[in-house]
């Protein structure tokens, strides 16, 4: 194994960890990835140092956590390539989306318009966007994909059409792993007038991410899947969009001035961050974006899609059925044998993989099965845990077949 890689894989405590006994091959990273010691200790810090509430007060300790939050903020414009009145802190991806669909889109959509979206959606990239056309009367409409489950850009220059007011999809879907073509899709939605909104939630942190080089009037993506703490997220959108957009709380820190039958906002991003907000889930987003670059997105990039092609390649060695990887991310299952018994029978053998429908059920329905195994690797991850997850599936494989 490369010392360079080596040495990484020592700052992550967990993965010293054994599970159920074995050493422990975590490769559940599309649903959430280790920390490394330098966001452990950036939240202890916060909490033996720093702790107050931000904004609110003219003591030193709260301006000190105030500086830190809005530091976190600077440092994830610039990781995108915005600016930091664009960056709006979010529970998560899905809040992100949901702040977007219905603080923006819910009030200039209406009947005749169309929102272009994938069959490869997650979840929290769909069901919003339902709701939002029962709401408006306006029309889902979905691009066509190919046999590795990447957008065809001829079928979708012929759904992209002026009645598209919007087209929101994943930049990498979070089964398959696939790259969506997103800065031609975008280009071609502008053409006809609409609005692009990006989920990166499997690619921030994974692959450089330039908002405005993509093309995208809003991204939405998680800490926790980049290094951060749960529980926080971030919502880039457009100054002058950002300025149009309703907020979806209301309270504390994100007004103006208030009576008692009425209240003005501050601008964006307050008046989106209303009440106590999550400080030290900020400040270990701000640390996992000055460690990653550290590393270099470049190189997380390369180091990921080799390991997802060593496992795509040694899976399918042991007789498994893969139906697409990219990046670091497999889907796959093992004939005759569901794939939570699959996962059940790795978590047996230290090796931790996700199993079900990956809150992508139209995916599964398209891929034509109920579930799928998938295992996900981070920059962190090595050789060994990739000979672990195949060794582990050929033994399950054995076991399962009567043959051991």
């Amino acid at each position: 194994m490369d010392k360079k890689w080596n040495k990484i894989r020592q700052d992550f405590p967990l993965l010293a960890e054994k599970m159920n006994g074995e050493p422990l091959a975590y490769l559940d990273n599309a649903a959430t990835s280790q920390k490394p010691r330098a966001v452990i200790a950036a939240i202890k810090d916060f909490y033996e140092k720093e702790n107050a509430n931000i904004y609110r007060g003219t003591y030193a300790l709260s301006q000190a956590a105030t500086a830190a939050y809005e530091s976190a903020r600077k440092k994830l414009a610039a990781f995108i390539g915005a600016e930091a009145d664009e960056i709006v802190f979010t529970k998560g991806t899905t809040s992100a989306i949901n702040l977007a669909a219905f603080g923006y889109f819910r009030w200039q959509l209406g009947p005749g318009d169309e929102i272009a979206l994938t069959a490869a959606e997650h979840h929290s990239n769909l069901i919003p966007w339902q709701q939002v056309a029962k709401a408006t009367g306006a029309k889902l409409v979905f691009l066509p994909l190919d046999k590795k489950g990447a957008v065809d850009l001829a079928g979708a220059e012929k759904v992209l059409t002026s009645r598209v007011r919007l087209l929101a999809l994943a930049q990498v879907d979070n089964v398959l792993g696939t790259e969506q073509p997103v800065k031609e899709l975008a280009a071609m939605a502008k053409k006809q007038g609409a609005l692009v909104l990006i989920d990166g939630a499997q690619a921030a942190g994974h692959l450089p991410v330039d908002v405005k080089e993509l093309g995208s009037d809003f991204y939405a993506f998680s800490g926790h899947k980049m290094l951060a703490q749960t529980g926080i997220g971030v919502l880039y959108g457009r100054r002058e969009l950002l300025e149009q957009t309703r907020p979806l709380e209301f309270g504390g820190e994100m007004i103006r001035e208030v009576s008692l039958t009425d209240a003005s906002f501050k601008p964006a991003p307050q008046k989106f961050e209303a009440g106590s907000q999550n400080v030290s889930g900020a400040i270990s987003l701000g640390a996992a974006v000055d460690y990653l670059t550290g590393i270099g997105l470049e190189a997380i990039r390369d180091r990921e899609a080799s390991l997802g092609r060593q496992m795509a390649q040694g899976l399918e060695a042991a007789g498994a059925t893969v139906y697409g990887y990219g990046g670091g991310i497999v889907a796959f299952n093992l004939p005759g044998i569901h794939p939570h018994d699959l996962a059940t029978a790795l978590d047996a053998q230290g090796i931790a993989i996700r199993a079900g429908q990956h809150c992508a059920q139209p995916l599964m329905d398209w891929l034509g099965v109920s579930a799928v195994a998938r295992a996900s690797a981070a920059f962190y991850n090595d050789e060994s845990d990739v000979r672990a997850l195949v060794q582990g599936v050929s033994a399950a494989k054995e076991f399962f077949n009567g043959t051991r």
